[in-house]
């Protein structure tokens, strides 16, 4: 290169002409690797060696524009506005004696959760009948106990199965308990720093006390099966793949939480009402199973009552039968009473009036309680069955017939209102078979023919009123003396009731829900009830055990031949002579 100025040295313009002449021979690849590759690779290196060092982030001063006092001053000027007690409040029972229509149910919760050695329990019935306040009520009542295990400060912790959410990943579960994500959801010390938190859940805020979960049936299965865990363990353990015992940055309370679980030393108190048969077997195992029967009409009447005196105000006497007639639960008679006595409170006036209770039943839709009629003189084709509608709770219903004699054309069967069929379902799958009241209706028939009655000779028809889908084969022996009182044309005293599953030969089978079955007819004043011998069966007045179909008939018709007579009746048919075919009407 020349030497532009003449002295030996290199002008700014010949050094920038040489460097411009240099880089022009360098390759295109190593410009791309000098400006692009070679900085990544630099970061990424730094990155690396930064991210290994564990950072400990002081918490962030708040923002210039929250302050602490105004906000605090904002709670305390919210928390002293308040509305008056909601009357719901004042008629809530504050004793366990105010629980009405429920003593049988209250002593076995007593005696399962208030003694030295409290179990797990499963309380079954209809809503608002007291199921909760029951729980909480004998918690307290347990604490005064110096024989139970729970202190003076044991918690009640409520929980509501529709409601309680959880994720399968295990970062968000109330029940149980969660563990913080420090990645999903960072943020504070810990969380920047990659340390799992564990947060409890309300099976450790139950430690030492109840946890009543409502509406357990509605659990979740996967949270059922925890929660089934934490019952056997009495501790409830968590897992993250964050941690790890060897890392020392991890504080010692959240070793020994992962090592070691959170303490779950509760005991479980589930309420729904779902029937047993739909909560899981591994669920009722391990717990004692409680009914609360639905509550009868007087017992409305009784909690009616009771919130009228709280409310401090008077009702005509028949508003306690028009609660008797519209209310279904205890919660039901309340809101009555309630809705009602405001009426009367904005219109002026201190007694509340059947209008009142009228008007609150119209606008609140109440449809009223079906109730046999009560007859008062005997009728012919008219008789009382007994029914099951529910957990404990028995009904009378009203089963009618008529019967004529028919042409050469031979006789027929019709039945209406009852099911025509049915469909048992199972996890293996579902079944669908004939009506079983409309084979107790074919059985009778054919019990019928051994006392004379042929039934091809009759056109038959069996109603049952109501509009309840009614099926089973408790009604076989109520049947039998409504065909024989239809066929006959012998009436049947007003005050019977049957109940029992009726054979081919006439014996009455044993059937289910006696105690309640038995309960509704004496609450209906019905004064002779036929049931099936059972000799574990206690001796009530009005209750009539029988063994054979003969003896109901000669008890309510007279002087009936049994079975086993072999004389000819007066249409030609040997007595005891069973029908060639299985149907009643041989077709």
């Amino acid at each position: 290169m020349p030497d532009v100025l003449g002295n030996g040295e290199w002008g700014p313009d010949a050094v920038w002409a040489e460097v411009f002449a240099r880089i022009s021979h360098v390759p295109f690849s190593l410009w791309v690797v000098g400006l692009f590759v070679v900085p990544i690779v630099v970061w990424w290196l730094l990155s690396r060696i930064f991210a290994r060092r564990p950072r400990v982030v002081s918490p962030s001063p708040p923002p210039a524009d929250v302050r602490p006092a105004d906000e605090l001053k904002d709670l305390a000027r919210l928390r002293q506005i308040s509305l008056t007690e909601p009357l719901m409040e004042k008629t809530r029972p504050r004793r366990l004696e105010d629980i009405v229509g429920q003593e049988d149910a209250i002593r076995a919760l007593r005696a399962a959760l208030a003694g030295p050695h409290p179990q797990h329990v499963i309380l079954y019935g209809p809503p608002g009948v007291g199921k909760t306040t029951a729980a909480r009520l004998i918690l307290e009542e347990a604490k005064r106990n110096p024989r139970s295990p729970f202190r003076p400060d044991a918690p009640f912790v409520e929980v509501d199965a529709t409601t309680a959410r959880f994720d399968e990943r295990g970062i968000a579960d109330p029940l149980l308990g969660s563990v913080h994500d420090p990645i999903y959801q960072g943020a504070g010390p810990l969380g920047q720093a990659g340390i799992p938190q564990p947060k409890p859940g309300a099976v450790t805020r139950a430690h030492g006390g109840i946890l009543f979960i409502d509406e357990i049936g509605e659990l979740h299965p996967i949270q059922l099966n925890r929660l089934l865990k934490v019952l056997e363990d009495r501790k409830v353990f968590f897992e993250s793949a964050y941690y790890s015992p060897k890392n020392a940055q991890i504080p010692a309370h959240i070793h020994d939480i992962f090592q070691n679980g959170l303490p779950a030393d509760f005991r479980l108190v589930g309420a729904t009402t779902r029937p047993p048969e739909e909560l899981p077997p591994a669920l009722r195992s391990r717990c004692l199973e409680i009914y609360f029967r639905p509550l009868r009409p007087e017992d409305l009447e009784e909690i009616a009552r009771r919130a009228v005196r709280r409310l401090r105000v008077s009702a005509e006497e028949e508003v306690y039968a028009l609660v008797r007639r519209y209310a279904q639960t205890g919660r039901d008679a309340a809101n009555l009473v309630e809705l009602a006595a405001s009426l009367a409170e904005v219109e002026g006036r201190t007694t509340i009036t059947r209008e009142d209770v009228l008007w609150v039943a119209e606008v609140s839709r109440l449809t009223p309680r079906l109730e046999a009629p009560r007859r008062a003189q005997p009728e012919v084709g008219r008789v009382h069955a007994l029914a099951v509608v529910g957990p404990g709770v028995g009904q009378v219903l009203t089963l009618e017939a008529v019967a004529w004699p028919a042409g050469p054309e031979g006789g027929s069967l019709h039945l209406s209102g009852a099911s025509e069929e049915e469909t048992l379902r199972a996890p293996q799958g579902s079944l669908r078979r004939r009506s079983l009241i409309l084979a107790s209706v074919e059985n009778a028939l054919v019990v019928l023919r051994r006392f004379g009655i042929v039934p091809e000779r009759y056109h038959v028809r069996v109603n049952v009123p109501g509009g309840m889908p009614a099926d089973g084969p408790s009604a076989g022996l109520a049947l039998v003396l409504l065909l024989y009182s239809a066929v006959r044309r012998l009436p049947i005293p007003p005050d019977v009731a049957a109940t029992g599953e009726v054979s081919l030969t006439g014996e009455v089978l044993p059937v289910g829900g006696l105690k309640a079955k038995i309960d509704a007819a004496l609450e209906a004043g019905l004064g002779r009830i036929f049931v099936p011998y059972d000799t574990a069966l206690p001796l009530r007045r009005g209750v009539i055990p029988v063994r054979h179909v003969a003896e109901a008939l000669q008890l309510v018709f007279g002087d009936v031949e049994g079975v086993g007579s072999r004389t000819t009746s007066g249409e030609g048919t040997p007595r005891g002579a069973l029908p060639e075919t299985g149907s009643a009407f041989g077709a």
